[in-house]
């Protein structure tokens, strides 16, 4: 039994439904005959779209808009084929309900994310966070998003973070690879995929995949003649893993000036570390007891080169009178140390933007083009050379 009054007798008792009419309900007193409707007093309730606990969707803007989804889409994607103030009223609804698009929904339709995916080996030093800065600053002017991954430089996390990335339906990828990765499977198995990816800085050598590098080879050429030109004799260099080609590149360069200059080359004079405190000075003591002569020291990194200073400091040796010390990449720390350092400028938050703007152009395009580029760099010189 209903628990409605009849308008007529006031009477709750013997009043019964009676069927629908236009989606109210009626009903029928027993006791008068008479058939009536009765609406029931709405609740103050928040209205729907102000609930914090519900997604608004399309759906619920058209009710409000009173226009289909169609025509709210159509809106909300900016079509021609629609009014200009019913589109201006839906949008304005959009704002006013806190409308948020369904990624996952539009990427399942577009097969796009607008998002890309980023790797980078650390984000402690200026070197690479500068990059991710230049990274950020085209992808959102571009419209996209950014997922960061450190691989910390552990080979295992930079298998990881591109699998993580690769099921996270991105619509692009930027590797700078970790000093500890020396084979590139992991990224072989994605180069034939929809999902076009760029290395940049430490890149793969022998990987047919776009690349964005510093002036590696031409840096350290200017170096080297640099030093040269400074008196220099007997030059160190200390390298990073053979199988990037920032390191080949580097060391192509210091071959090149001491080939200019009819210096005899003498790899003992070089030495391939991972930038560990102890293989850093492990290398140096080696050079210091076997080449009485060393005059001048090129360090693959500001941050060793630092290291370097430290330790020729502790020993008492002075720099740069007895050894000359010249660093790469232009870190903040260079011109906090005693002395400051001399050191080849890599540009690197130009090679963030270049690497971000090739992979969003080769997104847009479809296109697959093997292209390298090199972000040109200078040589700053300070007190350590």
């Amino acid at each position: 039994m209903a628990r409605v009054k009849c308008p007529i007798c006031n009477k709750t008792e013997n009043i019964l439904k009676a069927g629908l009419i236009r989606n109210k309900q009626r009903y029928n007193c027993k006791n008068c005959n008479y058939h009536f409707i009765t609406d029931k007093k709405k609740k103050n309730k928040i209205p729907f779209f102000e609930k914090s606990d519900k997604q608004i969707t399309m759906l619920d803007i058209a009710r409000a808009a009173g226009v289909s989804i169609t025509t709210v889409s159509r809106a909300l994607n900016n079509r021609s084929d629609i009014n200009v103030n019913t589109g201006r009223k839906i949008k304005e609804l959009a704002v006013t309900m806190n409308y948020q698009p369904n990624i996952l929904a539009q990427s399942l339709v577009n097969r796009t994310t607008h998002t890309l995916g980023v790797i980078i080996p650390s984000l402690e030093t200026t070197i690479f966070s500068t990059m991710l800065s230049g990274i950020q600053e085209v992808a959102a002017t571009a419209g996209y998003r950014v997922i960061i991954c450190t691989s910390n430089e552990k080979h295992e996390r930079e298998v990881a973070n591109i699998q993580a990335l690769m099921n996270n339906m991105i619509d692009g990828l930027l590797i700078c690879h970790s000093i500890h990765t020396s084979t590139f499977e992991h990224l072989r198995v994605h180069m034939n995929k929809r999902i076009p990816i760029v290395q940049f800085y430490r890149v793969a050598v022998g990987l047919n995949v776009p690349q964005i590098l510093a002036e590696d080879e031409a840096g350290a050429e200017a170096v080297t003649d640099y030093l040269i030109k400074k008196g220099s004799q007997k030059i160190a260099m200390l390298l990073g893993p053979k199988e990037l080609s920032l390191t080949q590149n580097r060391l192509k360069g210091y071959q090149n000036a001491l080939r200019k200059n009819k210096i005899k080359f003498d790899k003992n004079l070089l030495a391939h570390v991972d930038f560990s405190d102890e293989s850093v000075y492990t290398s140096l003591d080696n050079w210091l007891s076997r080449f009485p002569e060393l005059d001048a020291i090129i360090s693959i990194s500001d941050k060793s080169a630092a290291q370097i200073i430290t330790k020729l400091k502790n020993k008492k040796i002075n720099v740069p009178k007895k050894i000359r010390v010249v660093g790469f990449g232009n870190e903040f720390v260079g011109e906090m140390l005693d002395p400051k350092l001399t050191t080849f400028d890599t540009q690197t938050r130009h090679i963030g933007e270049e690497s971000s703007r090739l992979l969003i152009e080769q997104i847009i395009s479809g296109k697959r083009d093997i292209i390298t580029k090199v972000v040109p760099g200078k040589l700053i010189i300070r007190d350590s050379a």
